[in-house]
């Protein structure tokens, strides 16, 4: 049976706490401010690595990494397949990779073949339990109702003039909301597929299922603050913040405001990431190109490239193909991406022996591995279950230059400011079944250039391992812990096992 009080996790993507903070000082957002002031906050959660939104929502669902979600970054290779995944980077790069193609791994095949079914997303835990679920458009959404696809607005009449045959049924929570593509039931609310414009859909939702009571779990995701802070930066979200504020109250509303509202709800208030500024676009696979044969999006005769490139914000994979031809040498691409201008971290797999990990399929590799990290002429590399320990309990065997990762470590215990929970994030992403041989991490200010040729350049982006991308907000009303110190560092897969016990669910 679920508890007295009903739970949202409400989430509000690219949030940074300094703006949060600051829109409330600006009394520019006073519902978040209530909250605030109402809960336990915690201003630095850890997002992933890379921390861009697919890997950070599986995480915030699940309650595991990569290396368990198998949700690698907004692009990535399919080494089975041997083709690039592309969930929406930009336009221009779901047009490289043809629109439907890009539609159908977002919507379709990031939830019901690339996450892994070894693992349980809240929606499915608490339904297996008996709770009703809900979930306006996010993009895990994975759950035990099927629903059928019911094509609206632009993307019906995209579909119609380009012909495509886009008619799947999906698996997802008891009601669940995905603009055009998904609606479990009439609701007076105007959809949009358009970035941008999508909290006022998701609170609308929201409040028509409020007005029932149709639910006792809601993820209320609020986008539109991301799209905000890619086009001006950081530093002007206090507007799509205040949007993101009215949103929420116009859903509390419906309970007859927030007062009434918390009298039957708790809140998780989440952000995946944080975003900084960026001035230069780095076209990774352009500079790898002069040395080697990089795959492209249409590539006649891929079995000739010699790497594959996924970037992936401010972060980006890069694979040594198996190809009839010649073979790219993992040392010499190691100390390429090393050198290039704009890469702060390069991040390998080696086995015992020091010799760099060649992967030649999908799958976590096995035996003996280290995870080397190197930054500026300086490296570092590590595995689980040695001394050290990380401000999450975790321990690691540790050899090399610690300032690779700017850490140090005091009474066994490994910190480093500027890259948060780096051991963990790190691992959790080399060793995940789509990674890269290589996962590049890029110096502040700069974002690798999407296979459409876009950057954010001139606004804001993230990905990096850097913490002005991976630190936000995480506050607990009515559920959670009841001080920020009950844990020393906090991270989202912290959330999911939350939302689970609230209901009385066994973790994991």
């Amino acid at each position: 049976m679920p508890p007295r009080k009903k739970l949202v996790l409400a989430y509000v993507d690219s949030l940074r706490t300094d703006m949060l903070e600051r829109a409330i000082a600006e009394e520019r957002a006073p519902t978040f401010g209530a909250l605030v002031e109402r809960g336990v906050l915690i201003p630095d959660c850890v997002s992933s690595f890379p921390s861009v939104t697919p890997v950070a929502s599986a995480e915030m669902v699940t309650g595991v990494g990569a290396d368990r979600h198998w949700i690698s970054g907004m692009n990535w290779y399919h080494r089975l397949e041997r083709r690039y995944v592309e969930y929406g980077s930009s336009l221009e790069a779901t047009r490289a990779f043809g629109v439907f193609l890009a539609l159908y791994d977002l919507v379709y095949n990031m939830n019901l073949a690339h996450l892994s079914p070894e693992v349980e997303t809240v929606f499915e835990s608490l339904e297996d339990a008996g709770a009703r679920t809900a979930c306006t458009p996010f993009l895990i959404y994975r759950g035990r109702r099927r629903h059928e696809v019911s094509l609206e607005g632009l993307l019906k009449r995209a579909v119609d003039v380009t012909k495509l045959k886009f008619h799947h049924h999906t698996w997802g929570p008891t009601d669940l909301f995905y603009g055009d593509l998904y609606a479990s039931r009439d609701v007076p609310c105007k959809s949009t597929s358009i970035p941008g414009v999508r909290d006022g859909y998701a609170a609308c939702c929201a409040a028509e299922l409020l007005k029932e009571d149709l639910y006792d779990f809601l993820l209320l995701s609020l986008p539109d603050n991301d799209n905000y802070s890619h086009q001006h930066g950081p530093e002007a979200t206090v507007e799509s913040i205040a949007k993101a504020d009215r949103a929420f109250a116009t859903y509390a509303e419906e309970a007859g405001g927030l007062d009434e509202f918390l009298e039957s709800h708790a809140v998780i208030l989440v952000a995946d990431h944080a975003q900084t500024e960026v001035h230069r676009g780095l076209p990774l696979a352009e500079l790898l190109s002069a040395e080697w044969s990089v795959l492209q999006p249409s590539e006649e005769r891929p079995e000739l490239a010699q790497l594959a490139v996924s970037p992936t914000g401010r972060a980006a994979h890069v694979y040594l193909l198996p190809g009839e031809g010649e073979r790219a040498e993992p040392l010499e691409v190691a100390a390429r991406l090393g050198v290039l201008e704009g890469v702060d971290l390069v991040c390998r797999l080696e086995d015992e022996d020091g010799t760099p990990l060649r992967r030649e399929g999908p799958g976590t590799p096995a035996g003996a591995v280290w995870a080397v990290v190197e930054r500026g002429g300086e490296a570092v590399r590590f595995r689980p279950g040695g001394e050290v320990a990380d401000l999450r309990g975790g321990g690691w065997e540790v050899e090399g230059e610690l300032a690779a990762l700017a850490a140090s470590v005091e009474d066994g215990r490994l910190r480093s400011e500027t890259y948060p929970d780096a051991l963990a994030r790190v691992w959790s992403a080399l060793t995940a079944p789509h990674a890269g041989d290589f996962v590049v991490s890029l110096e502040p200010g700069f974002e690798a250039v999407d296979w459409g040729g876009v950057s954010h350049a001139g606004g804001g982006s993230h990905g990096a391992l850097h913490a002005g991308d991976s630190l936000g907000p995480l506050l607990f009303v009515g559920c959670g812990p009841e001080s920020a110190a009950a844990r020393e560092q906090w991270a989202l897969r912290d959330v999911a096992p939350v939302i689970r016990e609230h209901f009385g669910v066994r973790d994991g």
